[in-house]
Order: C-alpha cells, then sequence, then structure tokens
C-alpha cells in the first residue's frame, strides 16, 4: 500500500462536508462524487501527509499519483494527484516522460478543472523548457478528437508572457475558430487577453485578421485592450 496516497485519502475523509459535497458535485457537473473538501483545505491535508511522507523520488512520485488518479473514488483525489505533481519540490521530477500520463489525464477527467490545471502548470512548462520536443505534440493536440487536448493547445501558453511561440497560438486558434465549443471559444478569448497583457498591439491586429473569431473569443481577447484606435 503507498503510504502518502492513503494518508491522503484518510485526510480527505477526515476533514469531508457531506454538506458541501453535493454542491461541488453539481457545480462541476461531475459523475465522480467529491468530499466535499474546498482546495485551502486540501492544501492543509497536502502538507501534513507530504510531512508524514516525503517523496523520495520521481518514480515514487508517479508511483503515487498513479494510484491517487487510477482508484480515485473522490474528485479530490484526483485534484491531490494534480497538487503532488504541481508540487515545488516535485517539478523537477515531472518531465517529457510525463507527457503520456498528463495527456491521458486530460482526456480521462473531460473537464474544465483538471484541462486548465495541466495547461498552464505543467504542459507550458515543459513546452517552454523542451520547445523541440513538445512545439510538435501541441501542435498536433491543436486538431486532435478531443476538445480538451484543443483547449490544451490553446492555452498552454498563458504563462509565457515574453517567451510565447506565437507561431504555435497562431495555429492552435485557427484550427479551432470554426468550432462552436463554448470551452474552446472562452479559450481562445483567454489566451488572447493573457497575451494582450504582454504586446497588445499584435492581439488588436490578430482580431482585426481573423474575422471569423467567434463574438465571445473576440470579447474576451479585446476585454483589457479594446478595439485598435
Amino acid at each position: 500500500m503507498n503510504g502518502l496516497a492513503q494518508a491522503l485519502r484518510n485526510g480527505l475523509a477526515e476533514l469531508a462536508d457531506p454538506d458541501a459535497a453535493p454542491t461541488m458535485q453539481a457545480y462541476m457537473k461531475s459523475a465522480m462524487p467529491f468530499r466535499g473538501v474546498p482546495k485551502p483545505v486540501r492544501g492543509r491535508v497536502l502538507r501534513a501527509a507530504l510531512a508524514a511522507h516525503p517523496v523520495p523520488d520521481g518514480a515514487a512520485l508517479a508511483t503515487t499519483v498513479d494510484d491517487l488518479w487510477g482508484a480515485a473514488a473522490y474528485r479530490e483525489e484526483r485534484y491531490l494527484a494534480m497538487d503532488l505533481a504541481g508540487h515545488r519540490r516535485h517539478l523537477p521530477w515531472v518531465g517529457l516522460d510525463w507527457l503520456p500520463r498528463l495527456r491521458a489525464w486530460i482526456v480521462d477527467a473531460g473537464w474544465w478543472d483538471v484541462t486548465d490545471e495541466l495547461a498552464n502548470r505543467h504542459v507550458g512548462r515543459l513546452l517552454r523548457a523542451h520547445p523541440t520536443e513538445v512545439t510538435p505534440l501541441v501542435r498536433g493536440w491543436a486538431t486532435d478528437p478531443d476538445r480538451w487536448l484543443r483547449r490544451t493547445s490553446v492555452i498552454c501558453q498563458l504563462s509565457a508572457r515574453a517567451d510565447i511561440d506565437l507561431d504555435l497560438l497562431t495555429t492552435a486558434i485557427e484550427d479551432n475558430t470554426a468550432d462552436p465549443d463554448f470551452f474552446l471559444r472562452k479559450g481562445i478569448g483567454w489566451a488572447l487577453r493573457q497575451h494582450a497583457r504582454t504586446d497588445p498591439d499584435w492581439v488588436r491586429a490578430f482580431v482585426s485578421a481573423h474575422p471569423e473569431l467567434s463574438p465571445l473569443s473576440r470579447r474576451e481577447a479585446l476585454r483589457v485592450v479594446g478595439e485598435a484606435g
């Protein structure tokens, strides 16, 4: 039995809120039930479990997150798997070999909470660190049948700032502008709005040159910069 995974499950069980759980499940439209443990409390569970069961190496980290994710009975267990992977002490162990795992989690969860966390915290970080290896993968996700991989391709550069790959962003957006999916359209607007904080002129020009953008994407893209003067 994995001691850290079990300590995390026990911590969730001890702090479960049966009154909050149905509301959280309904809000997230989740088929998997919740324990009713909000993020700040999950943070305390994680800190206590790591103090008692520190992760010694990358292999142990992979074993623990696979246990938490694969055997999860409550959605917070999957959140804790992501929290473990995203812990500052563990990030050096989350490298290119994790990409199949991250992809599987995105597709398996099939919802924005997991997609957005993994796109921003991990896929984007690996893309910036290993552009030669990761760029073709993300470019392929832009046309994948799975909408959550497509959303990942659009939003994975939210934290890139001046290091953004504009060719990749352009490809990801252009490959998805015709898709009526709300989460893709919202993601396109979000990605453009975030880049507008670094280069507002580029975003204004991009929106102007792409009249096929949905009203939602356009509105979100220009929220902080407005139309070109």
